[in-house]
């Protein structure tokens, strides 16, 4: 079924093209990502197909009555709203019917309007909308449904925007860099959600373990080309790849950078199953792979750095608080030469502080922080560029030098370095000002690059940056000798350029951890489940029927059918259980199954909720 068709559309702004004659088109329960580099329209597009703007010529053709939802990356809350207004004052269909049946309740006189209303709450299924914005609240951590918006923090604002479309259940989720913002915990849990929910996704991301997850299909803007693949990420590269080869691209630095990528996710294990495996066993190999992983790069960009002594970075017992809130406690850490550390955790448990206190812009509370007199730190912020009015690209880089050394006396001039981060000679000439959010945060970090420093420090470097600038700078990573100290929420970024972990596991608890993100997510696995601890309930206006005194003649007969439903399903979800005990079962016969069992388990749920809710009020 198709849901929208974009006919022909171009978009320009003053003589700057930005895309020229795009035609696609959006199927039901299609998941689609738009790849294409910083600067050539993404979020413009994006905006056009939500009706946020309107293309310069063509048209876009949506389905009558299509509810599309879109999430920018800026979002239109109010903030002199709650978090509780700000989902019960949005558009929701359902939360209308609710209200229509409260007044229902509140007027019993009126039998033919309670009827309807009621018939309306079955229709929308109603019922189960509390529990199931409940239960998105919670997993997107947004519990204190008091809290003023203006108040949150940039991640805590990106989950309510997110909670707020979600709960709208749309046809169509247009979603502009949905990870930005987000921790591990969060991406992970929203990757799971768009696995399993039968929801139509167009998105721009540049996590690529979302493409590889969730998308079905891939379409690229590339050179003034629109071009479609189908399947994931992996697919996508191979597919460029052949697409590269056939368009006889023999110096094309894309293609090379393609290579790379194909090549290092071709390496990668596949997914291993952990229950059999002990966590001490995996604990060793984990590590022996870390030390190996490195070796299969070759090196390209020969950097000669500063010399490092060897006193590199000396952590003792260092601790910080900032009042209530511990993110370090007594922690000690020695760095040697080479090391490649990524930090993750979730947000709020220290990570950025941490950059900042062993670069000097935090002081401790106790302990101290000795950095050799070698080391030359080169601190990538998530300030960014502050670059003066009327300053073109290249100015910027010459203001910090006019070349890095490289081994055996050559040396890579700042122009060329802008090329290698994809900056045209033309380009170069351009005004700050004109240039997209991405690439500000390219060219900033170019400006830390050029410095020549043996210590890099990276936080969040990944935000806003597009895939192929992305396999630019891991390039550039792989090829850097130096020490490397990393803050990102981009797992595959992780995994490809650090070889251990600082895991911030809060209350100023943090471990180190010998492997990357997807080694320490499979040891992780691995461990003896904790018993599930009892949700904790979150305060808010009551959404249910509110007149408690007693049943009514519908609710009654529903109380009594209920636990009939429950144990029908609680039988055909035994009989469901029963035949994945069939050896001879196809994968496909497998996935069928496991969709079938989720879907029972999901009414199983919601039926006991409501019993729940209609024997409280018969208690009462």
């Amino acid at each position: 079924m198709n849901y929208v068709s974009v006919e022909n559309i171009s978009k320009s702004f003053g003589e700057l093209e930005l895309f020229s004659n795009i035609s696609f088109g959006i199927n039901k329960d299609q998941k689609i990502a738009l790849i294409a580099k910083n600067g050539t329209g993404k979020t413009s597009l994006l905006n056009i197909m939500a009706g946020h703007d309107s293309p310069n010529s063509g048209q876009i053709i949506s389905r009558k009555g299509l509810k599309i939802e879109y999430l920018s990356q800026e979002d239109s809350l109010d903030d002199e709203l709650t978090i509780e207004q700000s989902i019960f004052n949005s558009d929701n269909e359902t939360l209308k019917v609710i209200e229509e049946y409260e007044h229902a309740l509140n007027n019993p006189e009126d039998e033919k309007a309670y009827q309807v209303a009621f018939e309306k709450m079955e229709r929308f299924n109603a019922w189960d909308f509390e529990t199931q914005y409940k239960q998105i609240l919670f997993k997107l951590k947004l519990e204190d449904l008091t809290q003023k918006v203006g108040s949150l923090s940039g991640g805590q604002r990106k989950r309510l925007s997110l909670a707020v479309i979600l709960i709208h259940k749309p046809d169509l989720l247009i979603l502009d860099e949905p990870t930005n913002h987000l921790d591990l915990e969060m991406i992970e849990w929203l990757e799971d959600y768009f696995k399993k929910e039968k929801i139509t996704l167009f998105m721009v991301t540049h996590d690529r373990f979302f493409l590889e997850r969730v998308c079905n299909e891939i379409v690229e803007m590339d050179n003034g080309g629109f071009y479609t693949y189908k399947g994931n990420y992996s697919n996508y590269l191979e597919k460029k790849e052949a697409r590269i080869e056939q368009e006889q691209a023999s110096v094309d630095k894309a293609k090379n950078l393609f290579n790379k990528e194909l090549e290092w996710m071709r390496r990668q294990p596949k997914a291993r199953t952990t229950k059999s495996k002990s966590r001490i066993d995996d604990f060793y190999k984990i590590k022996e792979a870390a030390h190996k992983r490195r070796n299969d790069h070759q090196v390209q960009l020969e950097i000669n750095m500063e010399r490092m002594g060897s006193k590199i970075l000396e952590l003792h017992k260092i601790s910080k608080s900032f009042g209530d809130l511990t993110i370090l406690d007594k922690f000690e850490y020695n760095f040697l030469r080479g090391e490649r550390i990524g930090i993750i955790g979730k947000n709020g448990t220290g990570k950025s502080s941490f950059l900042n206190i062993i670069t000097g812009g935090i002081p401790v509370d106790s302990g101290k922080v000795v950095v050799g007199e070698t080391i030359k730190f080169g601190y990538y912020t998530q300030d960014g560029i502050n670059p003066k009015p009327g300053q073109k690209v290249i100015e910027i880089i010459k203001e910090y030098g006019e070349q890095i050394p490289l081994t055996k006396g050559r040396s890579i001039s700042a122009a060329q370095l802008l090329e290698r981060f994809l900056f045209s000679r033309k380009r170069q000439y351009d005004f700050v000002e004109k240039l997209s959010g991405g690439e500000r945060k390219r060219l900033y970090l170019c400006t830390v690059l050029i410095q020549n420093p043996n210590f890099l420090i990276l936080d969040e470097p990944t935000n806003d940056l597009d895939i192929i600038t992305l396999n630019v700078l891991e390039s550039f990573l792989l090829d850097f000798p130096g020490c490397l100290l990393v803050v990102s929420h981009d797992r595959y970024f992780m995994d490809k350029i650090v070889d251990h972990l600082f895991v911030f596991r809060g209350d100023g608890e943090v471990e180190d951890f010998p492997g990357n993100y997807s080694d320490f997510r499979a040891y992780e696995d691995s461990k003896p489940k904790e018993e599930p601890v009892e949700v904790k309930k979150i305060e808010t206006k009551t959404v249910a029927p509110t007149n408690k005194a007693a049943l009514t003649y519908k609710e009654k007969k529903e109380l009594e059918g209920i636990d009939g439903e429950i144990e029908a399903l609680g039988n055909q979800k035994s009989a469901i259980e029963a035949q994945f005990l069939d050896a001879s079962l196809s994968g496909e016969e497998i996935n069928n199954l496991s969709i079938k069992l989720q879907e029972i388990s999901n009414q199983i749920e919601s039926k006991e909720e409501r019993w729940l809710e209609l024997l409280s009020k018969l208690e009462d």
